[in-house]
């Protein structure tokens, strides 16, 4: 679907944040849709680590030196790389007509763009997708499976784990045959995203008294989100909520 809702936004920065956040210890109620909660809260705790230690304050560093007119560009470029798999993924869907927005995106920003250093296809009227196979295959009618948080890639599902393997070999990143400059773009296209989701993690702290619920939620509601672009069906608990306000607004 096409990205700039309030939703999508904030639910992409609580799925990528958390590559990265700990948790508080809070326990809840099990949730039906984590079997696995206990190796999943202590690979949470295991990325967290991994982030305090490196990926935050390498991001922090970047942050400080970068000028934000380059670090802009830098999001632009990875943006525009990422557009061919997701026209890859919206014509498996059969979306044929976001699939040509995706690829004219990827011609215009990679030519008046200067290689996709600017965004001007969205000037254009030409709105970026966010698609990965992950979504193809509940759009085909594949189950999600139980959450599943990986190591340093944080939260996924059984489906969404197995759908990155159809991505890395789709996005032109995973082509380059040069070892070391796939390796230094990788690096480079994660610490930028984690220096522009630095605000986002402030944001969740002040919010959450469990980020592992909290992240694990966004990530599962927002996949939700994307898979019916925009319209998920309603579920029970939907239901009980209008009924709580219903009685709650009676005299």
């Amino acid at each position: 679907m096409a990205g700039g809702a309030r939703w999508h936004s904030l639910g992409a920065g609580l799925l990528a944040f958390l590559l990265l956040s700990g948790c508080s210890g809070v326990r809840t109620t099990p949730d039906p849709r984590d079997p696995w909660e206990g190796y999943n809260r202590a690979m949470f705790e295991f990325n967290d680590s991994v982030d305090r230690a490196v990926l935050k304050p390498v991001a922090k560093g970047y942050r400080a030196v970068t000028p934000k007119a380059v670090d802009r560009s830098v999001t632009n470029f990875f943006a525009n790389v990422g557009d061919i798999p997701n026209a890859f993924n919206n014509a498996l869907q059969g979306k044929l007509t976001a699939s040509l927005q995706d690829l004219n995106r990827v011609v215009y920003n990679t030519t008046f763009g200067l290689g996709g250093l600017f965004d001007v296809a969205s000037h254009m009227g030409l709105p970026r997708h966010d698609e990965d196979f992950g979504q193809t295959l509940g759009v085909w009618g594949v189950n999600a499976g139980p959450y599943f948080v990986l190591p340093i890639l944080g939260p996924s599902t059984v489906r969404d784990a197995g759908g990155r393997v159809v991505d890395g070999w789709a996005h032109p990143l995973g082509q380059i045959d040069d070892e070391r400059l796939a390796w230094s773009l990788a690096a480079l296209k994660l610490i930028d995203l984690r220096a522009d989701l630095l605000d986002v993690e402030r944001m969740v702290d002040d919010v959450a008294y469990d980020r592992y619920v909290t992240i694990r939620n966004a990530y599962l509601d927002r996949r939700e989100f994307l898979i019916y672009d925009g319209n998920p069906p309603e579920r029970e608990e939907d239901d009980l909520l209008r009924e709580l306000e219903l009685l709650e607004s009676q005299p």
